[in-house]
C-alpha cells in the first residue's frame, strides 16, 4: 500500500515546469506585443495583459483540479462530453461572424471557442472507444468507424471556416488510431485520400487559394494576401541573433495585425532574436519528449491514448504556427499554445495539461 501511495503522489515535475515557463513567457510577450495596439484601441496599454492574466488564472485553477481528478473518471463522462461538444459546435454556427468566420460564442463577459474543446473531446472519445475495441482496430471497418468519429467532429469545425483546427483534429485522429495499433497499410491508403481531400478543400475556396499563392510568393501582393507574411519576415530579420530588446518591436505598431495572437512568434523573434526563438522551440521539443514518455509509461491503453492525443495537439499546433510565421507553410490561423493571447484556448489547454499530469501521477514503473 505504501508503494502505491508513493507512486500516485508523483507528477511529472519537468512537464509541469515546461508548461509554466511557456505560460510565463506568453504572459510577458502578450504584454509586450499588445501594449501599443491596446493603448491606441482601448486607451490602456495593459488591456490584453489583464485579460490574459485572468484567462491564465482560470486555466491554472482548472489544471490543479484536473491534476487531482483520476483520469479514469472521464470514461463515465464520455457520452455527456460528446453530446455537449456537438451542441456547442452547432450553436456556434448561428453566432455572429467575426472576420467572416463563426468560431466564437459570446457569453457577454467572455467568449468561448467550441473548436478548442472539440479537439480534446475527440481524443477522450477515441481513447474510450479504442480501449474497448482492443485488437479489433486492426480490422478496416473498425478503423473506419473511429476515423469517422474524429472526422465527424472535425467536419463540424470545418463548417465554421476553421480549416486549421480541422486539420489538427484530423491529424491527431490518425495519430491516436495508429498508436493504438491500426494497420499502417490501411492508414497509408486513407492518408492519401485525406491528402487529396485536403487539396480539394484548399482549391474549393478562393481565400484559401489566395493564401496558398501568397505563401509561394508573398511579394506578388505585398499589400494584400502577402502583407502579413512579409511583415513577419521583417520582424524575424530585424531581430537577428539577440533581438532588439523586450518591448522594442516596431512591427507590433500596427504593421502585423493583432501581433499578440497568431503571429506572436514574429514579435518574439524581433525582440528576443534567434536565441529567443530557439529557446521556445527547445521548450516545445522537451514538452513533446515528456508527453511521449508519460504516454508510454501509462498504466493502461486509455491513459496512453489520451497522453498521445493531448501531446500531439500541442505539438502540431506549435509546429504549424512556427512554420507559418517563418514562411514554411501557407498562412493559417493556429495560435502558439500557451503563448498566444486567447481566452478559452489558454484555459482549456491548461486544463488538458492537468489531465496529462494526472496520468503521469499514476504511471506504472
Amino acid at each position: 500500500m505504501a508503494k502505491v501511495k508513493k507512486r500516485i503522489g508523483e507528477i511529472d515535475f519537468y512537464l509541469l515546469s515546461t508548461v509554466l515557463i511557456l505560460v510565463a513567457i506568453g504572459i510577458v510577450m502578450v504584454w509586450s506585443a499588445s501594449s501599443y495596439v491596446a493603448l491606441h484601441k482601448n486607451n490602456n496599454a495593459n488591456y490584453y495583459l489583464i485579460k490574459q492574466l485572468i484567462n491564465v488564472s482560470i486555466g491554472l485553477i482548472g489544471m490543479i483540479f484536473a491534476i487531482n481528478v483520476d483520469y479514469q473518471k472521464y470514461k463515465k463522462l464520455t457520452i455527456p462530453i460528446a453530446i455537449i461538444t456537438f451542441i456547442l459546435l452547432v450553436v456556434v454556427l448561428f453566432s455572429k461572424p467575426i472576420n467572416g468566420a463563426t468560431r466564437w460564442i459570446n457569453l457577454g463577459f467572455t467568449t468561448i471557442q467550441p473548436s478548442e474543446i472539440a479537439k480534446y473531446a475527440v481524443v477522450l472519445i477515441l481513447a474510450f472507444s479504442l480501449e474497448k475495441a482492443g485488437e479489433k482496430i486492426k480490422k478496416f471497418t473498425v478503423l473506419i468507424f473511429h476515423l469517422l468519429i474524429g472526422g465527424g467532429f472535425a467536419f463540424m469545425v470545418l463548417l465554421e471556416k476553421n480549416m486549421s483546427i480541422f486539420s489538427v483534429m484530423v491529424i491527431v485522429t490518425f495519430i491516436v488510431v495508429f498508436i493504438d495499433g491500426a494497420k499502417f497499410i490501411h492508414l497509408f491508403g486513407l492518408g492519401i485520400s485525406a491528402f487529396v481531400g485536403g487539396i480539394y478543400l484548399i482549391f474549393s475556396a478562393d481565400y484559401r487559394v489566395k493564401r496558398l499563392m501568397s505563401f509561394t510568393d508573398p511579394w506578388v501582393d505585398p499589400l494584400g494576401d502577402g502583407y502579413q507574411l512579409i511583415q513577419s519576415f521583417y520582424a524575424l530579420g530585424t531581430g537577428g541573433l539577440m533581438g532588439v530588446g523586450l518591448g522594442q518591436s516596431r512591427q507590433k505598431a500596427f504593421y502585423i495585425p493583432e501581433p499578440h495572437n497568431d503571429f506572436i512568434f514574429s514579435i518574439i523573434g524581433e525582440e528576443l532574436g534567434f536565441i529567443g526563438c530557439i529557446t521556445i522551440i527547445l521548450l516545445f521539443c522537451f514538452f513533446i519528449i515528456r508527453g511521449i514518455g508519460i504516454a508510454f509509461k501509462a498504466k493502461d491503453t486509455y491513459g496512453t491514448l489520451i497522453a498521445v492525443g493531448f501531446t500531439s495537439i500541442i505539438a502540431i499546433q506549435a509546429i504549424i504556427n512556427i512554420a507559418v510565421v517563418s514562411g514554411s507553410m501557407p498562412v493559417t490561423g493556429v495560435p502558439l499554445p500557451f503563448i498566444s493571447y486567447g481566452g478559452s484556448a489558454i484555459a482549456i489547454n491548461l486544463f488538458a495539461m492537468g489531465v496529462l499530469l494526472n496520468i503521469s501521477k499514476q504511471n506504472s514503473k
